[in-house]
């Protein structure tokens, strides 16, 4: 067998993060912030993740891992690795998001997405995205959406790929532009 069909052929545990995981969410967070775009990707600096205390890190995975204004879910590899996550943040109407912007219905933004270099391109992104919307549905969010900058050309590929949009929208985060990307829920 080659080694891409070796790849192609592993199977994921899609799913909500566990509190217990804090462990492994936290090391793979800053996996993350050592990403040659984390720069571009991330609003955190691994010199800043680094020195928080392991309590952050046990009530951040609690609190991702239990209600619906933030959730965490995680791909796990056969040999129960950490390969890739996704956090989404919901916000009820009139709530400012993370940009300090409020909608009149309920919204949600994807961010902290990370996927592993070894499992990169081979759906493992998509089937995050798919058990995240499919979680968004469920809790009433029709349309999610997302920010990424201009110059993360990674990301923005894998979004477009699995239909996500660029609504033209721009905003700067961090003094950085970032383009919002949507996609719609209903339907689906």
């Amino acid at each position: 067998m080659r080694v891409e069909e070796a790849r192609a052929s592993r199977s994921y545990d899609v799913r909500r993060a566990t509190a217990e995981e804090w462990q492994n969410l936290r090391d793979l967070r800053f996996e993350a912030l050592r990403d040659p775009v984390a720069h571009l990707a991330f609003l955190d600096r691994i010199e800043d993740a680094l020195e928080r205390p392991d309590s952050f890190w046990r009530d951040r995975a609690r609190t991702s891992a239990e209600g619906t204004s933030v959730a965490t879910f995680v791909a796990v590899d056969g040999e129960g690795d950490l390969a890739g996550t996704v956090t989404v943040l919901v916000n009820q109407p009139g709530e400012p998001d993370y940009v300090g912007e409020t909608s009149s219905e309920i919204r949600a933004a994807i961010v902290g997405v990370f996927v592993r270099a070894e499992h990169r391109g081979i759906g493992v992104i998509q089937q995050l995205l798919a058990m995240t919307e499919g979680w968004l549905q469920e809790i009433g969010v029709h349309r999610v959406r997302l920010h990424v900058h201009e110059e993360n050309l990674r990301a923005k590929h894998a979004y477009a790929r699995y239909g996500y949009v660029d609504t033209g929208a721009r905003v700067e985060i961090a003094g950085e532009p970032h383009l919002e990307m949507v996609r719609e829920l209903r339907g689906r």
